[in-house]
């Protein structure tokens, strides 16, 4: 089968091809951030608007490249939720209008969903089942995948996710939209033990994690001082230290508790290098294996969509002709294949 993959949940326009047998055939994205930089976030309707500009163009160009034509498509797969209604309306409009004209079959694709399968876009993917650690600015969670669509949450933040603790702490110190590269770029110059903030939760058991605390303590580490470069630096690394230790601390709880030893790595945040090589170091100590899609398949992606639809649509799933979002969905509402 080749399926059209397309992505449009919130600042980025994404388009690909995937083929059953050959993998990705062709994949690219255009990005909102230079559109949304003048507001220091994501404007709902300016997304949506742009993405009416970008998504047919950006879907002829993955065609081409893959070098097949639209009518060589076997089913077209769009993010339906979770994310910006007005921003998933365009994609779904376009792939639901798109395969009814082709009069092939199209599903809806939760977005964790392609997070958490990305890493199958691989040479080596990993085994089920396995720990996922999904881990982005709207989510930060802990889940159980037994297999496509077989997932338990283990746990998840009670309040702001890693990457949105990320950006709040840039924005505090200055940086540029989008603050978490920027924090991370910058945390590589700064000194060890120069800041070192709280690390909510790991003085408890469970596997929940809360971050809404640590944009506090830095507020309260910088007031009244002049921040120049070797300040926030040092600020940056304090920060990506006390977050990359509560991800991995509480990764490594839910391995124990599941008696398993594969995790997997995904989300915006899973392209941190620190999270990368301390998770690979602390899995390999204890005989286990941590999987990480490339950095380019952890931020939003249509790559990722492709695979998901890829193995809904093989196994017999598809909607209707009604063209739907959801803001909000239930990753654990999905059936399991």
């Amino acid at each position: 089968m080749k399926i059209l993959g397309l992505e449009s949940s919130c600042d980025e326009s994404a388009a690909a091809v995937l083929d059953s047998d050959q993998g990705l055939l062709a994949h690219a994205v255009f990005s909102q951030i230079e559109l949304h930089r003048l507001y220091g976030g994501v404007v709902p309707e300016l997304a949506a608007r742009d993405h009416i500009r970008r998504l047919l163009p950006l879907l002829r160009g993955v065609l081409a490249d893959a070098g097949i034509a639209a009518q060589q498509l076997d089913g077209i797969a769009y993010t339906a939720g979770p994310g910006l209604v007005g921003a998933l309306l365009t994609g779904a409009a376009l792939g639901r209008s798109l395969a009814f004209a082709l009069g092939i079959p199209a599903l809806g694709v939760h977005h964790l969903e392609g997070h958490l399968l990305a890493p199958l876009l691989e040479p080596d993917p990993p085994p089920f089942p396995h720990i996922a650690l999904l881990v982005s600015g709207g989510h930060t969670m802990l889940i159980e995948v037994q297999g496509i669509g077989a997932y338990r949450l283990l746990g998840q933040t009670r309040d702001d996710a890693a990457g949105e603790a990320f950006d709040k702490t840039a924005k505090l110190l200055g940086l540029p939209y989008p603050g978490g590269p920027e924090l991370a770029r910058i945390a590589a110059a700064g000194r060890a033990g120069a800041f070192v903030f709280p690390r909510p939760m790991l003085d408890r058991p469970g596997l929940e994690f809360s971050f809404s605390g640590l944009k506090t303590a830095v507020m309260h580490a910088v007031r009244d001082r002049v921040l120049d470069d070797a300040l926030r630096a040092d600020v940056a690394r304090g920060v990506q230290e006390a977050i990359v230790e509560c991800l991995c601390v509480k990764a490594l709880r839910a391995l124990e508790a599941t008696d398993c030893e594969v995790l997997t790595v995904s989300g915006g945040v899973g392209a941190n290098l620190q999270l990368r090589e301390t998770l690979s170091r602390l899995l390999a100590a204890r005989g286990g294996r941590a999987y990480y899609p490339r950095p380019e398949f952890c931020t939003d992606n249509a790559a990722m969509i492709a695979v998901a639809g890829l193995a809904r649509l093989r196994a017999g799933q598809h909607d209707d002709l009604a063209i739907g979002a959801h803001a909000q969905w239930a990753l654990d509402s999905l059936p399991a294949l």
